[in-house]
């Protein structure tokens, strides 16, 4: 049978941003239909639908999914991070939410969730400290597709966000006048 009504329904507890939330879904309902619809977690852009663009990338136990290319059901008992989990308990801005501000490396915010959880997951093979350069930048976000930016402020917004890691773990007096303002 194909009309979902008649599809078999099954019960799927998914821990996403810290917090343990029942759904009932069908087999083959993606982890980016059951955040946005199931879960009213509208963050997480679909794009493509084919895994190709990472507008719906996701951190699952830490580690970065194209949440298109997932079934709910395979969730159960993996940690899910969105973008609306990157900021702290507390409101403070993620890093790389802070940089994407600074180095303005957004224009209509389609892609930027994908980015955010991407470099996310990126940066915590960085101690902080360390630098980034652009190449390595540009390796880390070359999953990811942009219609609108060029990349470039994209790129200057991972070394930022590293930047800011630095400061919070009082590494570096303040890096916040190296931020490009322009």
């Amino acid at each position: 049978m194909t009309d979902s009504a008649a599809e078999k329904q099954f019960p799927v507890n998914l821990s996403v941003n810290g917090t343990t939330k029942p759904v009932t879904v069908p087999a083959r309902r993606l982890l980016s239909d059951a955040l946005r619809h199931d879960l009213e977690l509208t963050g997480t852009h679909v794009g493509c639908e084919h895994g190709v663009c990472g507008a719906c990338t996701v951190l699952v136990d830490g580690v970065p999914v194209r949440s298109c290319l997932m079934f709910a059901v395979q969730a159960e008992g993996h940690q899910i991070t969105t973008v609306e989990g990157l900021a702290g308990t507390d409101g403070q801005l993620h890093p790389v939410q802070e940089a994407f501000r600074d180095c303005h490396a957004l224009q209509c915010g389609f892609c930027t969730p994908g980015f955010l959880t991407t470099i996310a997951a990126a940066l915590e093979g960085y101690e902080p400290g360390t630098t980034i350069s652009d190449d390595e930048a540009r390796e880390i976000v070359g999953g990811n597709l942009c219609r609108c930016t060029g990349y470039q402020n994209i790129v200057k917004a991972v070394g930022r966000a590293q930047e800011i890691r630095t400061q919070r773990a009082g590494l570096t007096p303040d890096v916040a006048a190296n931020a490009d303002t322009t």
